[in-house]
């Protein structure tokens, strides 16, 4: 997939987001008033809230899909990245406030009674939003595009948040004794959104720092510069990312009674051969050295 039909894709899953986290924020907020669960009102307030990341990310992919120019001789993918690293401290903040919440007001009484209106509104975020992460991620792997796959948890994460919402909406109609089950399973929650936050985050940060590519990866790169022909040996193989695509730097050895122009005929091969077939590379420098003896 290109750039332009990548971006594209991501802008359109975003719009997406978008507008059901509008639509549930309303109908949370509006069933929270109705049903008297101040839990779903909190919960739609959350949902408001990921309209941030929601709209970081258009943002973004306005400012990444401008092509390369003087001051950026390598393209503006590294605002991906960037985007992404916001994504996930904005997912650690999710978990880290729900935590501090749920601890906050452990022992607090509930005020009620809910009624059926708040529970029903509280499920229906839950399986819509994880509905929502799977498309979302799907989309992103489908426009490799980290940033979207990121922002996939941030909808899953409004999905666990919806969880204590249906607790405390159920244990309050049912079982009122037990209302404070809800802020145990805020913690649990919270857990696995931080979890998640660190899988968003950490590689994002390895991209910034410029950290390569695994050792798989430069190993198939090493292969496939191999597989072309008059290719004597490669080595001095460099990689990094430029959002979610790699740069990839290599020495080749060819025949020492080459000409010039044979041996730049075999760089231009390996180059293609390695945007064509290689793991997400985006641009190839090579240089041609005689072989050692």
């Amino acid at each position: 997939m290109n750039d332009s039909a990548s971006i594209q894709r991501v802008q359109r899953a975003t719009v997406v987001g978008m507008g059901a986290n509008i639509v549930l924020a309303a109908g949370k907020i509006a069933a929270g008033l109705v049903g008297s669960s101040a839990a779903v009102v909190a919960d739609g307030v959350h949902s408001l809230t990921d309209l941030f990341t929601d709209i970081i990310l258009l943002v973004g992919t306005l400012l990444w899909a401008q092509p390369p120019d003087e001051r950026h001789p390598h393209g503006h993918r590294r605002i991906e990245t960037l985007v992404t690293v916001g994504i996930g401290m904005s997912l650690a903040a999710v978990g880290i406030g729900m935590g501090w919440n749920a601890i906050a007001h452990l022992r607090d009484p509930r005020t009620g009674p809910a009624t059926l209106v708040a529970l029903v509104a509280a499920l229906i975020s839950v399986f819509s939003k994880e509905w929502l992460f799977h498309w979302t991620r799907k989309e992103g792997r489908a426009a490799d595009s980290p940033a979207l796959v990121a922002n996939a948890w941030h909808h899953r994460s409004d999905a666990f948040s919806s969880i204590p919402a249906v607790m405390a909406v159920g244990t309050e109609m049912f079982f009122p004794r037990l209302a404070w089950v809800d802020r145990l399973g805020v913690l649990v929650i919270c857990g696995f959104i931080l979890w998640a936050a660190w899988n968003v985050f950490h590689p994002a940060l390895q991209q910034l720092v410029d950290a390569g590519a695994p050792a798989d990866v430069r190993e198939r790169i090493g292969r496939l510069a191999l597989e072309v022909d008059g290719v004597r040996a490669a080595h001095a193989l460099r990689t990094r990312y430029t959002g979610p695509k790699l740069a990839v730097d290599l020495h080749l050895e060819v025949d020492g009674d080459l000409t010039v122009a044979e041996g730049f005929s075999i760089a231009r091969a390996v180059k293609k051969h390695l945007l064509s077939n290689g793991p997400s590379i985006g641009d190839v420098v090579v240089q041609v050295e005689p072989e050692k003896e």
